[in-house]
């Protein structure tokens, strides 16, 4: 019997309590994709260092690639400058995959971390890394 090919998940879409507002909400198209894998969970936000619940963030001047550039930064609803924290992030999550060795990861859709289509740095940092992408 062939084995699964091991995928990293962003944790929130597997019903684990990783959001920023603490919400569980397990996504279930998702859960359907992740038959086909084994997986792992991770939230790149709680690995940089941050709590959950935490104050809602966005990327301000750019994507993802800008905020590991220095060109743009990820800034808190409170105005916190919180860039360092999701590059940490986004840094222990790729060392976490290397470790496991994964090239391929399953993120949250519209998160200034693990947004595919927005860029999010962690996805971006992944992307930069010839990881494969999918977003739910």
């Amino acid at each position: 019997m062939k084995q699964k090919e091991t995928v990293l998940v962003s944790a929130c879409l597997v019903g684990l309590c990783t959001r920023y507002d603490a919400q569980v909400i397990e996504n279930s198209a998702c859960m359907s994709r992740l038959n086909r894998f084994q997986w792992v969970p991770f939230c790149p936000e709680q690995l940089g260092g941050m709590p959950t619940p935490r104050t809602a963030a966005d990327i301000v001047g750019g994507t993802g690639v800008d905020v590991l550039e220095k060109r743009a930064k990820v800034i808190d609803k409170n105005g916190t400058d919180v860039s360092l924290l999701f590059i940490k992030g986004a840094e222990q999550t790729l060392l976490l995959a290397k470790k496991l060795n994964i090239k391929r990861a399953i993120l949250k859709a519209r998160s200034p971390s693990c947004g595919v289509n927005k860029q999010g740095v962690t996805a971006a940092l992944l992307a930069r890394n010839n990881f494969i992408l999918e977003e739910f």
